[in-house]
């Protein structure tokens, strides 16, 4: 919408501009028979001009946030509009018309209208809070990660950058849109009292081993660390304010690269069951196809207040998505075989299942195999019976070479879909595994953030356990990707990055926190029943191949198939309690390289 005052205060500008230089051609001693040819010939300059302002959109921008790339568009139309002045005046032929106007009018123009923007902009920043009602803000990052952030918190009410901290020595000294760059990362502490900052934002983008790196090195500083807003948080938040770093900014992993088109078309208009669907993976996974504009969401879990908060989260973020919301159990074969048969899903993503491994280690035996071996044969083979055309499984990096029997169970339950893929050719079955999820229920982030709120301990297992680790929607979109592109009977292995000591991320945590070991101590507890010092997301007689995504390869089992008829019956035959050994003995049956006590130092 055009601003008329805009145009008004344009037109004066030009109008100025316009005498000015007829006074700069004569040495400001302009002769008095040139005035009547400015006069005549100041229609057609207004007319030029303000016409390609007009129609190049100028008065458009907000002036308020008037940028670099608004002056290069106001440049370009002012020399249109000096261009076309010309070619008018020139063709009325006005007598000793002094052509040096034609020159230095657009650079006046140019200087005057840009002037004016800048001015306006300068002016209503002034009119934000105090400088003094602003917290002073370190900026942390290469000089261009510090420029983008710069100009993203134009728009804060809240923090006044007051120093740039940069990897690169020889930067120190240098100003940056009037922010001085006080010296490297590792000053951070020093620059923190010298500028009489407590906060500091980390500008390099999320995914780069650079933030992974600055964060390491500013940790444990006593500053507290920020950084800007993901652009899937700019609907909730306003995106020119910083948010605190999280443990997810420490994985320093690039986004996944999803097939959109594939999965669009996958899901566009189908019915998606998701069992599990109230945890932390299968939630995702919901909000996951949700994007892609399913046309039925079908979610079962076995907690009716997890259903219930999916419910309310995904009826306010898609209200126009038909979801339909079950409590039920996926080891009772007639409740499910009902949801099913009512549904007729296209795609089945089965996320339920008992992952606590020192739970089902001691006194729940039974119930690992109940759940994840039992329920994931009922929810494949009723997949296979009413036509599903894919049925994912989501296994974990303890299924392979299992040295308890939660990775044993679900070593079983993928070789129980694997059978499956013989028997029912029209459903593909894929496993997708992986390791450890950041912030999913019962992982140690939430235990260690607990514990430090708390003042510690921090406890940790063993000083040298490691685990692979990766984010929730990173988890959540890889197994549609696998879901996507896999062909049945595959179990895909996903691309975990480097393994992560557990002992380095209580660190983290504790330093990110603003606390200090002396703060908040660590201790050791010893490895927990089944528990092993590090996982493999490979067993010894397996290989990979890969695949067109650089995240993910498919494993090539060498594990002879099974009578999942013989399997279940055993499941339900063998009693409401029987004695761990014995399901361990009978695992090991099943389970070849199921051995307790692997992994162990």
């Amino acid at each position: 919408m055009i601003r008329p005052l805009h145009v008004v205060v344009d037109a004066a500008l030009l109008f100025i501009a316009w005498w000015i230089a007829f006074w700069l051609r004569f040495n400001l001693d302009m002769p008095a028979e040139f005035i009547p040819v400015a006069w005549v010939s100041l229609p057609w300059m207004l007319a030029a001009n303000l016409g390609i302002l007009i129609f190049g959109n100028v008065y458009r921008q907000v002036w308020r946030y008037v940028s670099l790339s608004e002056l290069r568009q106001l440049g370009v139309c002012v020399a249109i509009g000096g261009a076309t002045t010309a070619a008018l005046v020139l063709m009325q032929r006005y007598e000793a018309f002094p052509r040096t106007v034609l020159v230095l009018h657009p650079l006046l123009a140019v200087l005057f209208l840009g002037g004016v923007r800048v001015a306006w902009r300068m002016q209503t920043e002034r009119g934000f809070p105090a400088v003094a009602q602003m917290r002073p803000l370190l900026i942390i990052g290469a000089l261009s990660d510090a420029a983008a952030a710069l100009r993203a918190l134009k728009g804060s009410h809240h923090w006044e950058p007051v120093g740039i901290l940069t990897p690169q020595p020889e930067d120190r000294g240098r100003w940056l849109q009037n922010v001085p760059v006080l010296g490297t990362i590792e000053m951070i502490a020093q620059a923190g009292q010298l500028a009489g900052a407590s906060t500091a934002l980390v500008a390099s983008p999320p995914g780069s081993p650079q933030r992974r790196e600055a964060l390491l090195k500013a940790s444990g500083s006593g500053v507290t660390l920020l950084t800007m807003r993901r652009a899937d948080e700019w609907l909730q938040h306003d995106p020119a304010e910083p948010r605190k770093v999280e443990i997810d900014d420490l994985l320093g992993r690039d986004p996944v690269q999803l097939d959109v088109a594939g999965l669009a078309e996958l899901f566009s208009g189908q019915t998606v069951l998701v069992t599990g669907a109230g945890g932390s993976i299968g939630s995702e996974l919901c909000r996951q196809v949700s994007r892609f504009g399913v046309g039925k969401l079908v979610c079962v879990d076995v907690s009716e207040y997890a259903v219930y908060q999916l419910e309310q989260e995904l009826q306010a973020a898609h209200p126009r998505m038909h979801g339909v919301y079950y409590t039920a159990n996926v080891r009772e074969v007639d409740r499910l075989r009902a949801i099913m048969q009512r549904h007729r899903p296209a795609v089945v993503l089965h996320a339920a299942a008992y992952k606590h491994v020192p739970l089902m280690e001691e006194h729940n035996e039974i119930e690992a195999l109940r759940t994840n071996v039992a329920g994931t044969l009922h929810a494949a083979r009723l997949a296979g019976e009413c036509g599903t055309r894919r049925f994912v499984l989501i296994s974990t990096d303890k299924a392979v070479n299992p040295t308890n029997v939660m990775g044993a169970s679900k070593r079983l339950a993928e070789m129980m879909v694997q059978a499956l893929a013989a028997r029912y050719p029209d459903t593909r079955y894929v496993s997708v595994r992986f390791g450890n999820v950041l912030g999913s229920s019962g992982s140690v982030v939430p235990r260690f953030t607990t514990q430090i709120a708390r003042g510690g301990p921090v406890t940790v297992t063993h000083p040298e356990i490691v685990r692979y680790f990766m984010t929730i929607p990173e988890a959540a979109q890889l197994v549609l990707q696998a879901g996507l592109m896999g062909r049945s009977g595959q179990i895909f292995v996903m691309d975990m990055g480097e393994p992560m000591k557990i002992l380095e991320l209580a660190r983290m945590l504790i330093r990110l926190s603003g606390k200090t070991e002396q703060d908040i101590p660590i201790t050791f507890t010893g490895l927990r029943p089944g528990e092993k010092l590090y996982e493999e997301l490979l067993a010894d007689d397996e290989t990979t191949e890969p695949t067109p995504h650089p995240k993910l390869r498919v494993a090539k089992t060498a594990a002879e198939p099974r009578d999942e008829e013989a399997v279940l019956r055993w499941i339900e035959d063998v009693g409401p309690e029987p004695p761990g050994e014995q399901v361990r003995e009978w695992l090991r049956a099943q389970v070849p390289e199921y051995g307790p006590g692997n992994g162990k130092p």
